[in-house]
């Protein structure tokens, strides 16, 4: 995979690149913590694998959760623990170190760094630096799929759309204020980063968790996105989900959604998002859902002393005529 670097240069850290030649697509996922991205990506590359694509998967979230589900529940060495574990014994890091097989489905997670002892953008940034050196620029993928977290604002979170290492950018949300937000917000750093010359585009959303009530669609129709998926708020999705089982095959109930998913990331082309402000994604919903009716009470000094307050006049001289 030819290496193509991104043109802009935030102050995010060290040189980084990802492959993103024509046959390659690189594309990020992006969406709110326990949106269901993990559920959405597994099912997708293992979808995209049984349809005969070459499909990696790559976890760039902290968490280190973005493979469990398609690895039954077990988690898989990170890269940046067992190139720290290697590196203290001396020994080099190989790929099967890191990179695990199910059905054809290529997967890795990043990894990032324990609470309270580290940055999780540096993180991400040192991973794809050891992604480098593993000789990513080499490897020969139909679809490399970047799991990331969206509520997450620190430059190594938004690493795909600054430096244009992906093609476009997905993002999966529900019908809920929080999860519009942080959609709202990935669509504003594509827009932003555009401005500057970037080239990624969002090419659409999945709504994940759909009970129908139509606010996920109605940002989607403001801001200029397609619907890529409507996955049902379903029993038996969350059960199957929750036992860590794979439903994006020909063989389960909901195997033509992931396959009709599959069809619309490859083909759906990545557009310029137009982000709303907060006052039009609270548009978006009732006004009993977000609050609009309540007001802005400014407090004052005595408030925050909890005390009457007097106020003392002032030992500042004013002179006449200043």
């Amino acid at each position: 995979m030819n290496a193509t670097p991104g043109r802009i240069q935030p102050d995010i850290g060290a040189e980084t690149s990802v492959s993103s030649n024509k046959k390659t697509q690189v594309i990020a996922i992006y969406g709110k913590g326990g949106i269901g991205k993990s559920f959405t990506l597994a099912n997708l590359s293992y979808m995209m694998a049984q349809q005969g694509k070459r499909v990696l998967l790559i976890g760039c979230d902290p968490k280190s959760d973005t493979t469990s589900l398609l690895f039954g529940g077990r988690s898989c060495p990170t890269i940046i623990e067992t190139s720290a574990k290697k590196k203290a014994a001396g020994e080099a890091v190989v790929i099967g170190d890191v990179c695990f097989k199910r059905d054809g489905v290529f997967a890795m997670e990043l990894g990032g760094p324990e609470v309270g002892r580290g940055c999780g953008g540096r993180g991400i940034i040192h991973g794809f630096e050891l992604l480098d050196k593993l000789g990513f620029q080499d490897w020969d993928f139909d679809y490399v799929l970047l799991d990331f977290l969206g509520d997450v604002v620190c430059g190594g979170f938004g690493l795909p759309i600054a430096r244009d290492l992906c093609q476009k950018v997905i993002v999966v949300a529900s019908n809920d204020l929080q999860s519009l937000y942080v959609a709202n917000n990935v669509c504003s750093a594509v827009d932003y980063f555009r401005n500057l010359g970037g080239n990624v585009g969002v090419a659409g959303m999945v709504i994940n968790k759909d009970d129908g009530t139509g606010e996920a669609q109605a940002f989607c129709d403001v801001v200029g996105i397609p619907i890529l998926a409507a996955i049902p708020a379903d029993e038996d999705i969350r059960r199957k989900s929750a036992n860590y089982e794979i439903i994006g095959t020909a063989q389960s109930q909901w195997g033509s959604l992931f396959e009709a998913l599959s069809i619309a990331v490859a083909d759906a082309p990545p557009v310029r998002p137009k982000p709303l402000s907060q006052d039009q994604l609270l548009g978006l919903f009732k006004g009993e859902a977000v609050g609009r009716g309540v007001t802005l009470d400014p407090a004052s000094f005595a408030d925050m002393c909890g005390v009457d307050h007097i106020e003392k006049p002032t030992l500042e001289v004013v002179y006449e005529g200043s």
